[in-house]
Formats: structure tokens, sequence, C-alpha cells
């Protein structure tokens, strides 16, 4: 038998049932079945670790309930089968009470009837077995060194703040300019602490309307207000019992500061059209771009929301200041970006990398990565060179990442860029970018 197999005690001490129930079983490939005729003879193998016992209440040397209860001590997950002509509904209540998956009388249609019961135990174990490596993945995803990539005595201090982060469910907030990866460091903190198998709700507070915000956070009643056609449970609800992440919280309008503050003391919430609280217990990260305490002096922020929020802070440096970390970060949004698309492996010259590291990048990490995925798709060969690189002047990058453009705009920027680059040969720049040369002049027809 295949070492996966998935193998099925059968306790029965009627030779003729016990063939009866086996036969049954084996007629599925996938099963590994072993039969005993006492309840002794099973508990002895249990180090064979079965996923189903399917077992007799009355037998020769112990009774059901006994035999379940131990079956359960030993190994909890090992989900257990009780058949018998007993019919005694007491009896049946306090066998499932003591962790039997199903109790199945014997009768004419018992086959169908416990193929069907060991086919759903199966599906919810390989159920199981998905989400604990889905929950692995995670993880691995967001470890430290995954999430924060660098050597530099910056990046180990963040490091090292995070690990501290995950001991505890002290709040956290997180600073740093824009594109430096602050969310990355909330789930980096959540994945790694004992609330990972929790929700990780993120909130961006600047990309919600004032006046939708409350419901937003807090939730509503079916007919709240106009439009409030059903109930909505709001973020902090979405994240009991796990982490909620508030993104811009400098944004947040200081009318609606006093009813957050409020929640984070109760630790409860009332959702909008309702007067019965609600109690929460989610940890709280919040990050920002701008200094809250020069916001609280301007009256932008409420002081005792500032002191709320303070926790452990942990802020992010401008890649600027990471030195070589820039360039472990370019090989790492390398590699990712060859695996996802396909491509062969490739590599930085030594003049790509010193360009790179000449550069103060304003947009920080997400910067980078935009330029190197780029870099990638425009490099004909196995090697990146400083031509690949499309670095716009540092005064110019500056006013690019702070106009509100649309993403048309970004591209006709980009495509006027490959154009210069390429003589204004639309068809070579339509080839680097794996679109049609129609795309190209439509877009430039658009911008007349």
């Amino acid at each position: 038998m295949e070492s996966n197999a998935f193998k099925i005690f059968v306790v029965e001490d009627d030779e003729w049932y016990n063939r009866l129930l086996v036969h049954n079983l084996s007629l599925n490939p996938d099963y590994e079945i072993q039969s005993f005729a006492t309840g002794k003879s099973c508990l002895d193998q249990l180090h064979q670790q079965p996923d189903v016992v399917t077992l007799d209440y009355r037998l020769p040397d112990m009774k059901g309930l006994e035999v379940l209860k131990q079956i359960k001590e030993i190994n909890e997950d090992v989900q257990v089968i009780l058949i018998s002509e007993q019919e005694d509904i007491e009896v049946v209540v306090d066998l499932l009470k003591h962790g039997a998956y199903d109790y199945i009388v014997k009768s004419k249609d018992i086959r169908e009837r416990l193929l069907n019961t060991v086919n759903n135990i199966r599906k919810e174990a390989q159920l199981k077995d998905e989400i604990k490596t889905l929950r692995k993945e995670v993880k691995k995803k967001y470890s430290y060194q995954n999430t924060i990539v660098g050597s530099s005595p910056a990046t180990q201090k963040i490091y090292d703040l995070i690990e501290k982060a995950t001991r505890t469910n002290v709040t956290v907030s997180v600073t740093g300019e824009t594109g430096t990866g602050k969310e990355l460091v909330a789930k980096a903190i959540h994945y790694n602490s004992t609330r990972a198998k929790q929700p990780f709700v993120a909130v961006n507070m600047a990309a919600i309307p004032t006046d939708l915000i409350e419901s937003e956070l807090f939730g509503h009643e079916k007919g709240a207000f106009t439009g409030a056609a059903a109930r909505r449970i709001g973020k902090f609800e979405e994240a009991n019992s796990g982490t909620l992440f508030l993104d811009e919280i400098a944004e947040m309008d200081i009318s609606l500061q006093a009813k957050l503050l409020r929640a984070l003391q109760e630790k409860e919430i009332i959702r909008i059209g309702s007067n019965k609280p609600v109690k929460i217990d989610c940890r709280i990260i919040i990050a920002t771009n701008k200094n809250l305490l020069d916001e609280v002096k301007k009256g932008n922020f409420r002081q005792d929301l500032y002191y709320r929020f303070y926790g452990l802070p942990i802020d992010l440096p401008p890649l600027r200041e990471r030195g070589n970390d820039i360039i472990l970060l370019a090989k790492n949004f390398i590699t990712n970006f060859c695996k996802e698309n396909k491509l062969e492996p490739k590599t930085l010259t030594a003049e790509a990398s010193k360009k790179l590291l000449a550069y103060p990048f304003p947009g920080n990490v997400r910067e980078l990565k935009s330029v190197i995925e780029l870099a990638v798709t425009l490099a004909d060969d196995r090697e990146i060179d400083a031509g690949n690189l499309i670095l716009d002047d540092p005064t110019d990058m500056e006013s690019l990442f702070n106009e509100n453009m649309t993403l048309r705009e970004y591209n006709l920027r980009l495509v006027k860029r490959l154009l210069d680059k390429y003589d204004n040969k639309p068809k070579v720049v339509a080839e680097k970018l794996d679109i049609g040369v129609a795309t190209i002049y439509r877009m430039l027809k658009e911008e007349d």
C-alpha cells in the first residue's frame, strides 16, 4: 500500500459482519483496511495512525464508549464511526458527545450510509490538509527575510522589532515614506504571531470617503440609512480574533476619531442603526507616512488617540539609506519576476548595479520593483545592463510620484520614454512591451 493511503480500522467481533464491512470498504482501492475482533487489539495498533475506526458498540472485552474514549485520548484526530444494533437515543447522544463522528445502525442500507460517511470524512481530512499547507505557504511568504529583504543594519533592526511584535498583542505603529513596505511589515507581524490562523484585514483610510468610514469600520444594520438594504458587518468584526491594519491613519477625519478611540478603549463597537454593543478582539497595527505628533500639534489628530496608537513603533528607512540592500532586493525581484513569467534567469551587470546604487529611489521599494520588472522585460539576453534601467532624473521622479496621474497617463509617459530610447520606432517599442503597434498609435493619438 502507498504510505499516503487512507487507513481504516474495522472493529467488529461478529466474523461475518466484520468481513461484510471490510468487503464494502475495500471496493475503494484508495482505502487500506485492517480488521480487529476486540477493542484491545485495535488500541494496541493505534500507533499506525488510522484515519477512521468503525467500532462495534458491543465488543467481547470492552464497551464501545470506553474504546472511543481511549482512541480520542491517544489521537483525537482519528474519526470514529459507531456501528451497532443499539438504537437508544440517549446512548447515541452520549457517544456523539464523547467525539464519535457518526452512529450507524446495522441495517440493509448500511453499505451506502457507511461509504458516504467515510467519503465525507476523507474530504474533510483533505480540506484540512490543504488549509495546513496554505497556512505554511503564507507563513513562509511573510517570514521576516522574505518580507523585508536585506542585510543592512537598518534591515536587521526591523527584523528585531518585528520579532518583538510577534511575541505580544501590543499595538504597532509603522511609519515610513510611501513605498517602503508598511503593509508587508504588518502582514509579517500577523502571520508570525499567535493570531496567524485568524483574519488579516487591511483598511486604507485615505481611500474611503469620509461619510462611509464609520460604516466601513463598524458596520450597519438593515435600514440604518438610505441604501442599507441588509445588515453589513464592519472591518472590526471581520478582523475579530485576528489583526486589523489601519493604513494611512493620519488621513482619518478628526470628527470620527472619537468613535474609533471609544472602540479601542471599550473593545466593542456599535453598528450604525443599532444600540447593541458587539465585543471585539483584534490586534491593531497602524501605518502612516506622516509624523503623527506633528499632526496632533496641527490639530488634525487627537492626542489621546495618538497615545493609544503609539505602542511599538517601527520606522522603515527609505531605500536610499539601506545601502547594498538595493542590489539584494533587485536580485530578489528579478528571480521572482522570471519565475512568475517563465523566463530564463537573468542577472545584473556591474554597470547596472552601479547605476541602481547611485539613484535615490524617491518611490522606495515599490519604485525599485517596477524598475526591475521593466528592465527584465526590456533585456534582450540573460544580462540586465544599465541601459535597461529606466530611471528618471530625481527631481522629475519626485514630481512624478506626487502627481495624481491616471494609469493611462503613466502608460503614455512610459511609451514616450521608450520611443525616445529606440529612435521613435513604434514597432520596436511594441515588441518590448508585448503590445500591438496599433495600441501605441492609439495612445499617442488620444493625447492630441
